[in-house]
């Protein structure tokens, strides 16, 4: 009893229940003997009663546990052997000491045991090693599996999750994508036409985007004379860039045959569960894609990632100048807003940034206001060498020149700033200078890439121009006539358009030679630009030794790169590139070598078969469809030269991705 009462931890109250039982017996015989004595009897039959009770109670109690201990014991086998979760137990060199038979017979092994994990997959590798992250989504046996790893106990669980990642595909296949669709030069082609013919593009142009939603299940609605709407999924969206866009072709060469050359544009928006941000992105992918020279397709995500497919031919020129005339008074309006204004180019500045810089700083004397031109004096090429000392025999001209740190200490909240011939914060001289100053002009001959100068006053971006030069240069013709160009600006602009058009065979059009004349016309030297380009023997033997490495990478396309240990001007390894481009059954050419700032240079040029500014964009640079480039600080020779050659394997399976 006494052990029954410890077991119970009833021991103590019962003692004393009995003492106390006890004394009433003592007290209650005081008056009475026989009251005592039935007293007594009755009080014993109840402590029985109590303990044999509180006996039975135990035992089931003690039953009822014992049930309970062998189901829960039960339960953990079964969860062990038959619940479907996969559980590997390793030992510490990742071989598998024991596996529960559900991934064993899913895995379709008749053991486990003693197997290497890292045989089943090398993602298991990646989930030991990783510091990040115990958990990942692996591909085991046909089937997806989320996989916890718990390091102290060397255990792997796996849960089967093949029917929701199947569900997810579904849904986000599934999701709306809109996209914007825009004829580049309707309204140029359609200005001269009588209402019959205009009425046969329409339809040309309606039927064809219409088939092309008919045949990929999109729905296409004509919203004005030069735009469509497109809904469709991501189903078919990834369709079309498996197919890279074949519309884009189709437009493009069925109206050549009819001697309209349209080219459309378009802007998709896509991986949002929102319909106005989608629509939103498809807008924004459409000026990027516009502000890039058209003929393409511009893909946005939320992330912030944008691919783009086609762009295969060059910008259209446009056929009017009021855009060059309005932009031109809008400029001219800013700079008499202003105190003085300040003109700045890219890092290494070459022919054509100088160019452009030297004629916004005449445009801002034209209308009686002070022009500074910034440059670091340390960081020019051979070519702008020559420029500048010319320069310096002109004291007028050379004091507009100044250094960053002088911009920074002479500039108000009044001052303007000019960016030519980049529109890449990353790429100019001193990005400073754009945090400091609130009233920014742009003005540029590129195709736009992602990165972009924000929060700008005025943008002047056409990518059919063949150089900024040119562009300021029909900028200055609409500015007031207090002051004419000297011969040395105009030979420094006329000086820009050579360069970049290499002597007037690469982006020209008719409007080059407009400018080219202009600048002829108020004194431009020829012959000055010559001696200007003129290079040396040992330059020339240079290049010689780099073409010597050439190697032909697919079809038409020439790599090659100078020697490992040995800087190379930038502008060395684009006149190389040219060269190559000369060169028979070269479309498309690629010079690699090392540069003065450490890190790894990559010019590129092309014909126009090979879009090399889409190439350059994917290693993080950027340029013309025929004339690109990028730098790869952290990369050498041989790693360029390899990342190089996957870049061009993908762009000739489908789009780039920024």
């Amino acid at each position: 009893m006494s052990a029954f009462f410890r077991k119970r931890n009833l021991r103590y109250p019962l003692l004393a229940l009995l003492a106390l039982g006890m004394a009433a017996v003592i007290l209650i015989s005081l008056w009475s003997e026989w009251g005592a004595g039935i007293f007594a009897i009755l009080y014993g039959a109840a402590i029985t009663s109590a303990w044999v009770l509180e006996k039975r109670n135990y035992e089931e109690t003690e039953k009822h546990i014992e049930t309970l201990s062998y189901r829960m014991k039960k339960v953990g086998e079964e969860a062990l052997l038959e619940m479907p979760i996969g559980i590997l137990l390793v030992n510490e060199n990742q071989q598998i000491e024991w596996a529960n038979p559900y991934i064993t017979s899913a895995l379709d092994y008749e053991t486990l045991i003693g197997e290497s994990v890292y045989s089943l997959t090398e993602e298991f590798n990646q989930l030991v090693k990783s510091a990040e992250s115990n958990e990942m989504v692996m591909s085991l046996g046909g089937r997806k599996y989320r996989v916890y790893y718990r390091a102290d106990d060397r255990l792997f669980y796996l849960f089967d999750i093949t029917e929701q990642v199947e569900i997810e595909t579904l849904y986000h296949a599934d999701r709306t994508v809109i996209g914007i669709l825009f004829i580049d030069n309707y309204d140029e082609l359609s200005q001269g036409m009588d209402d019959q013919v205009r009425s046969n593009l329409n339809s040309l142009v309606t039927s064809l985007i219409n088939r092309w939603g008919t045949d990929n299940g999109i729905f296409v609605k004509r919203i004005s004379s030069d735009r469509f709407m497109a809904v469709f999924n991501e189903s078919i969206l990834k369709q079309l860039e498996e197919t890279k866009f074949t519309v884009l072709d189709d437009i493009r060469e069925v109206t050549a045959k009819d001697n309209m050359a349209l080219t459309l544009s378009i802007g998709v928006g896509a991986g949002s569960a929102s319909l106005i941000e989608l629509g939103a992105m498809a807008q924004s992918g459409l000026d990027l894609v516009l502000g890039r020279g058209g003929d393409q397709v511009a893909i946005k995500h939320p992330s912030g990632k944008v691919k783009f497919y086609g762009g295969k031919t060059n910008p259209v020129e446009k056929r009017t100048r009021v855009r060059a005339r309005v932009i031109s008074h809008a400029l001219r309006d800013l700079i008499q807003e202003s105190d003085q204004v300040f003109v700045m180019g890219h890092k290494m500045p070459d022919m054509d940034s100088i160019g452009a810089a030297v004629g916004v700083a005449k445009m801002a004397e034209m209308n009686r206001v002070k022009g500074r031109i910034v440059i670091d004096f340390d960081e020019y090429d051979r070519s702008v060498m020559r420029l500048m000392e010319e320069i310096e025999s002109d004291p007028d001209l050379f004091e507009r020149f100044i250094t960053p740190e002088e911009a920074l200490s002479e500039m108000t909240e009044h001052s303007l700033l000019v960016v030519v011939d980049t529109h890449k914060p990353s790429m100019v001289i001193d990005e400073r200078l754009l945090q400091r100053m609130e009233r920014v002009v742009l003005i540029d001959h590129h195709r736009r890439g992602e990165e972009f100068i924000t929060n700008t006053m005025l943008v002047y971006m056409e990518p059919y121009a063949s150089s900024t030069a040119e562009l300021v240069t029909e900028l200055i013709e609409y500015q007031p006539k207090h002051e004419k160009l000297t011969m040395l600006e105009a030979t420094a602009m006329l000086a820009g358009i050579i360069v970049d058009t290499k002597s007037f065979t690469l982006r020209t059009g008719a409007r080059t030679f407009e400018a080219a004349s202009y600048l002829r016309s108020n004194g431009a030297d020829t012959v000055l630009v010559q001696r200007l380009l003129k290079e040396d023997l040992e330059t020339y033997i240079e290049r010689a030794k780099i073409v010597q490495s050439v190697e032909f990478v697919g079809d038409g396309i020439a790599i090659a790169k100078g020697e490992p240990g040995r800087i190379y001007s930038p502008v060395l390894i684009a006149q190389t590139a040219d060269i190559l481009l000369t060169m028979k059954d070269v479309n498309a050419s690629f010079v690699i070598a090392e540069r003065t700032e450490g890190g790894v240079g990559i010019s590129a040029r092309s014909l126009g078969e090979v879009n090399v500014q889409v190439v350059m964009e994917n290693l993080g640079g950027g340029g013309h469809l025929t004339n690109a480039a990028t730098q790869m600080p952290d990369a050498s020779l041989e790693e360029a030269v390899g990342q190089l050659k996957t870049v061009l394997t993908e762009n000739d399976r489908g789009g780039s991705e920024e």
